[in-house]
C-alpha cells in the first residue's frame, strides 16, 4: 500500500472555513421558519422564501465553480464573504417581508458562490493516497458546523434574534480574515473553458432523455421530501409540539445538563428549542461510518430504496409525535437521518456510474438539477403544513410526506424497469 501523502496547510484551513460557513448557514436556515412566523408572516410566504433560497444555494454553484476554475478559489471565496456578511447583518435591520425575502436571497446567493469552493480545494490538494480520508474529514466538518449552528442560534435567539444574527456575521467575518491572511491557492492548472462551454457539457449529459427524466423523478421522489424535512422540522417541533414535555423527556434520558443546554425558560417553564434537535448532523457524525459499512454490500438502487422507506417510516413517527407522544420526535428524526445516510450517498454513486468513467464528473454535476427540483418543497409542503396546523392536525403533513416517498418509489421503480439504458457502466 502506498504511503499516504500529508495534507498541506490549506487543506486544514479550508476545512476550518467550512465549519464556520455551515455554522452560519444552518444557524440561520434552521431558525428561519421560527423567525418569520414569529414576525406574523404566513407559511405561504415562508415557503416562497425557502424555495427561492434553496434554488439559489444549489443551482448557482455551477456558475461559481466555473469561475473558480478560471480565476482561482481565493478570489471567489472573498467574493462570497463580501456578499454574505452585509446580507446577514441586514437581517437585523429589516423586518418587512420584502426586505427579509431579498436579504435571504442575498444569503442564498452568497452560499451558492461558496458551496463548490472548499470542496474544490479539498479535491485539488488530495491524491489517490489520501482522498478518501480527506473527503471523510471534509464531510465531518460539514456536519460539525451544521450541528453547532442551529444549537448556538437557538440558544442566542432565546435571548434576542439579533444575537443569533451577530453570531453568524462574526463567523463570516472570521472566515474573511483567515482567508485573506492565510489561504494559499492550491497549485493547479486553471481551466480556460467559458461558461457557455460548461453549459454545452451539461446539455450533452441531458441529451439522454432517459437520464434527464431520471433526474427529474429523483428531484420529485427524493429531494422534495428531503428538503421538506429541513424546512419544517424545527418549526413543527417549536410550534406544534409540547416542548415542555420534550424537555422532561430529554432530561429523563440524557440528564439535566444536556436538556438545559438545548432549552430555554419561558414563563417559568423550560422548553426545548425546536432548531436545536431538528437536524441530522449530530446523528450522521455518530453513525455514518457504521451505516456506510453495512450499505456498501448492496447495489445502489436497492440501498437507495431502503433508505427512502426508512425515511418514510421516520415521517410517520414524526407525525405520531403530535398525537401526544412527543418523545417520538427523537425516534422520527433518527429514522430519517439513517434513511438519509443510506439513500443520499448511494444515489450519488449511481448517477456517477451511469456514465462512462471519463464522464463521471459531468454526469454527477448534473445532479444539481434534481436538487433544484427539490427546492420546490417550500411552496408545496410549507403551506400544506400551515393548513394542517390551522385545522389542528399539524402531524398530518408528515403522513402525506411518507405517502409521497412510498408512491414515488413505486413510480421510480417502474421508470427504471422500463428505461432500459439506465444500467451502470463497468469500471
Amino acid at each position: 500500500m502506498a504511503q499516504r501523502s500529508p495534507f498541506p496547510p490549506v487543506f486544514w484551513l479550508a476545512n476550518f472555513v467550512e465549519v464556520l460557513e455551515r455554522f452560519a448557514y444552518y444557524g440561520i436556515y434552521f431558525s428561519f421558519g421560527i423567525y418569520l412566523t414569529s414576525l406574523g408572516y404566513s407559511r405561504d410566504q415562508l415557503g416562497f422564501v425557502q424555495t427561492a433560497f434553496l434554488l439559489l444555494s444549489y443551482c448557482l454553484p455551477i456558475v461559481s465553480g466555473t469561475l473558480a476554475d478560471r480565476f482561482g478559489f481565493k478570489p471567489m471565496l472573498i467574493v462570497a464573504y463580501l456578499a454574505y456578511l452585509p446580507s446577514v447583518l441586514l437581517l437585523i435591520l429589516t423586518k418587512s417581508f420584502s426586505g427579509i425575502a431579498l436579504t435571504m436571497l442575498s444569503i442564498g446567493f452568497a452560499a451558492g458562490i461558496f458551496k463548490p469552493l472548499v470542496f474544490g480545494t479539498v479535491r485539488a490538494v488530495t491524491d489517490k493516497t489520501n482522498s478518501t480520508l480527506g473527503f471523510g474529514i471534509f464531510y465531518a466538518m460539514v456536519n460539525v458546523g451544521g450541528s453547532l449552528g442551529p444549537v448556538v442560534a437557538g440558544r442566542l435567539r432565546a435571548i434576542s434574534w439579533d444575537y443569533a444574527f451577530y453570531a453568524a456575521a462574526a463567523a463570516i467575518g472570521l472566515m474573511l480574515v483567515v482567508t485573506v491572511l492565510f489561504y494559499r491557492e492550491p497549485e493547479r492548472e486553471l481551466e480556460q473553458k467559458g461558461f457557455g462551454e460548461k453549459l454545452a457539457e451539461i446539455r450533452e449529459a441531458l441529451s439522454d432523455r432517459r437520464f434527464a427524466g431520471f433526474l427529474l423523478m429523483l428531484g420529485v421522489v427524493f429531494w422534495i421530501p428531503f428538503w421538506a424535512f429541513f424546512n419544517l422540522c424545527a418549526l413543527y417541533v417549536d410550534r406544534s409540539l409540547d416542548t415542555a414535555e420534550l424537555y422532561r423527556v430529554m432530561r429523563g434520558v440524557l440528564g439535566a445538563p444536556v436538556a438545559d443546554f438545548l432549552s430555554h425558560e419561558e414563563g417559568g417553564t423550560r422548553r426545548i428549542l425546536g432548531e436545536t434537535i431538528s437536524h441530522t448532523g449530530y446523528i450522521i457524525m455518530i453513525v455514518q461510518i457504521a451505516v456506510s459499512r453495512v450499505v456498501e454490500r448492496f447495489r445502489p438502487i436497492p440501498a437507495f430504496s431502503a433508505g427512502l422507506l426508512l425515511a418514510a417510516l421516520g415521517f410517520v413517527v414524526l407525525g405520531a409525535a403530535a398525537a401526544g407522544h412527543v418523545g417520538l420526535v427523537f425516534l422520527g428524526i433518527l429514522l430519517f437521518a439513517v434513511g438519509e445516510m443510506i439513500a443520499s450517498p448511494r444515489i450519488q454513486e449511481y448517477i456517477a456510474r451511469l456514465a462512462p468513467k471519463e464522464k463521471a464528473g459531468l454526469y454527477t454535476g448534473t445532479n444539481f438539477l434534481a436538487v433544484g427540483v427539490g427546492a420546490f418543497s417550500g411552496v408545496i409542503y410549507t403551506p400544506l403544513y400551515g393548513r394542517f396546523a390551522d385545522a389542528g392536525n399539524p402531524g398530518f403533513v408528515w403522513f402525506v410526506l411518507a405517502a409521497h416517498l412510498v408512491v414515488g418509489l413505486a413510480v421510480l421503480a417502474l421508470y427504471l424497469r422500463s428505461a432500459g439504458t439506465m444500467a451502470e457502466q463497468e469500471g
